[in-house]
């Protein structure tokens, strides 16, 4: 039953609603496209990707899932929004990408049926959208295999993400839906660092991910006050 689940239904309607348009790189999605690559780039310098077997928690319309399959992973997208899912199984197939499939469960029910199956978890752009962000995380510690990597990214919260993430990017330049993050449910990166040490994640490295809204480019640099990324690996 999805009363149990570790999800805000208000949050899964919210992506459901624009699923279609997840593929649309003009769309309310198109900051993602712009900063899959450089996500990619980052795990895969961290860890190659090619024949590793990898899940992507929170997959929605498949935007990385689908990239990481593209460098030779054998990939599972996870998400509780079935539209979403829909939309990355069709894309998968009009595009004619292998090694990717996709199911509709949470992160701990997958972590009770198949824990230490995976040497490679992303949680990206995901965390900030769940009541229970801690329980997240140890489903990915249970999910990984021993001496595994998990990969997170999410936003911090402080005036400045506040500022940046929700007023500018909302309201401001509409890079995203108004109404797409809520300031209480942002985690800072000495929370996140807290959730994985508890949960036997070894912390490795830290990135920070900043935006030019004159030049719309993105790049990651070691300032971690508004977006981060962070890669951890199973003890």
């Amino acid at each position: 039953m999805q009363t149990t689940q570790n999800a805000d239904p208000a949050e899964l309607a919210k992506f459901s609603d624009l699923a279609h348009r997840w593929w649309d790189t003009e769309s309310e999605f198109r900051p993602l496209h712009q900063i899959n690559p450089l996500r990619l780039d980052w795990i895969e310098g961290l860890v190659p990707l090619k024949g590793q077997r990898v899940l992507d928690i929170g997959c929605g319309g498949g935007i990385l899932a689908d990239a990481m399959a593209r460098q030779g992973a054998q990939v599972l997208g996870i998400d509780l929004a079935t539209k979403a899912l829909k939309v990355a199984q069709l894309h998968a197939l009009e595009a004619g990408t292998e090694g990717v499939e996709y199911r509709e469960i949470s992160a701990e029910e997958l972590a009770l049926e198949a824990p230490g199956s995976f040497d490679v978890v992303t949680c990206m752009e995901m965390l900030e959208h769940v009541p229970d962000p801690a329980s997240v995380v140890r489903a990915c510690a249970t999910l990984v295999k021993p001496g595994g990597h998990v990969f997170f990214s999410t936003i911090n919260r402080n005036a400045k993400a506040f500022l940046f993430a929700i007023v500018g990017a909302e309201y401001v330049l509409n890079l995203i839906p108004r109404g797409t993050h809520e300031y209480a449910k942002l985690i800072k990166p000495s929370e996140l660092a807290a959730y994985c040490r508890s949960a036997g994640l070894n912390l490795q490295h830290t990135r920070g991910m900043e935006y030019n809204p004159l030049t719309q480019h993105y790049w990651l640099s070691a300032d971690t006050s508004v977006n981060y990324l962070l890669a951890t690996q199973k003890l």
